[in-house]
């Protein structure tokens, strides 16, 4: 199984990008969706994710209401769209994806730099 994090890149402040994790290897219809996201010098924090029965969504506060996760199972794709970025939000973004009793697995992550 493989996760392919891609739609990062370089936005001034106030910019928007979306992010898009594609799965590969085996349907994740049943998996708990997350995005993470670690910045330089920083630990790996958790900022957004999506059940996979109710499609509830839960977001990290200090994105609240900027950041919007969703998926589309068809396409085997959990998605992260990012309005009014700041610079704070550069990192480098990694998707996972969990479900109980079953291996966890993590994409290799996508670049976002908010120009001040």
């Amino acid at each position: 199984v493989q996760l392919q994090a891609s739609g990062g890149g370089l936005v001034p402040t106030g910019g928007s990008l979306t992010l898009s994790c594609a799965g590969s290897g085996r349907r994740l219809d049943y998996y708990t969706k997350s995005w993470f996201r670690q910045a330089p010098g920083k630990e790996r924090e958790w900022v957004a994710g999506i059940s996979s029965r109710d499609l509830g969504t839960y977001y990290e506060d200090s994105v609240n209401g900027r950041f919007t996760i969703s998926r589309d199972n068809a396409k085997n794709t959990v998605y992260l769209q990012m309005n009014d970025l700041k610079p704070e939000d550069t990192a480098n973004y990694q998707c996972k994806a969990t479900s109980p009793f079953k291996p966890t697995y993590w994409g290799q992550g996508t670049q976002v730099t908010v120009s001040s």
